[in-house]
């Protein structure tokens, strides 16, 4: 299997961020880790190796990126408005540097596709609502897609506007249509150990209603009550659903 490890420098963060390539050929898929991850995470917890076949038959190449969660969301010294604007120099390294080395790898600007577990998840489904046009398909796992729960502090346009509860609440006319027609999810979750504590099983559900009642196509599918908010469930599930997909 091919993989290949590079570092794309960021001018808005003035930081290299590191990504892991794997596969020659098949549908472009880009990872965003779990809390403060990195790009090894995906490896070194067996997401890969589950799905190991489908790399190697040339269904997917997969995208493995940094995270900047811990200078970002997960600055406690910092106010949600704040927290978000960081976030932002993240979205610029991942539009500016990393799709469109995805697209060179790719041979052409192909559709990506975003997937993540935990707080991957939700930077899956917001990138997908804010650039469907690169994103217009999400696999969320365990997700919690109310960003305004990360911390404290007034909000502001930068929380809305990376606040997937808040603003697809809010979302009409052109753009909700144009969204119904090029963007889908799917959201997937357990029911066991950890899943209601960290919040995961709840936003999942609340987030699949509000999906419904804007008329976003989206799956849900949420497993048995032995199903913990942990890798190995993550791993069952990715393998699960990504040959469905690919």
């Amino acid at each position: 299997m091919r993989r290949d490890y590079v570092g794309l420098w960021s001018p808005a963060i003035g930081a290299e961020g590191g990504l892991l390539a794997y596969g020659h050929h098949g549908k472009p898929l880009l990872v965003f880790q779990s809390e403060q991850g990195r790009c090894s995470d995906y490896e070194d917890r067996g997401m890969i190796q589950a799905i190991a076949g489908l790399i190697e038959a040339g269904r997917v190449k997969v995208y493995s990126v940094d995270s900047y969660d811990a200078a970002s969301w997960c600055d406690p010294t910092l106010p949600l408005e704040a927290r978000a604007q960081r976030h932002g120099l993240f979205e610029d390294w991942i539009l500016n540097q990393v799709v469109p080395f995805i697209h060179h790898d790719c041979g052409g600007p192909l559709d990506i596709m975003v997937t993540g577990s935990s707080f991957g998840a939700y930077h899956a489904a917001n990138f997908a609502f804010r650039r469907a046009d690169l994103f217009p398909f999400a696999l969320c796992q365990s997700g919690v897609y109310d960003a305004g729960r990360l911390g404290w502090g007034e909000r502001g346009d930068a929380l809305y506007f990376n606040n997937p509860t808040d603003y697809v609440a809010n979302l009409h006319g052109d753009h909700l249509e144009w969204l119904r027609g090029r963007l889908s999810l799917l959201l997937v979750c357990g029911q066991g150990q950890w899943e209601d504590t960290t919040g995961a099983l709840e936003s999942t559900i609340a987030f699949d209603r509000l999906l419904t009642g804007k008329g976003i196509r989206h799956q849900t599918d949420l497993w048995g009550h032995d199903v913990p908010h942990d890798w190995p469930s993550w791993r069952a599930q990715f393998a699960h659903h990504l040959p469905m997909l690919v």
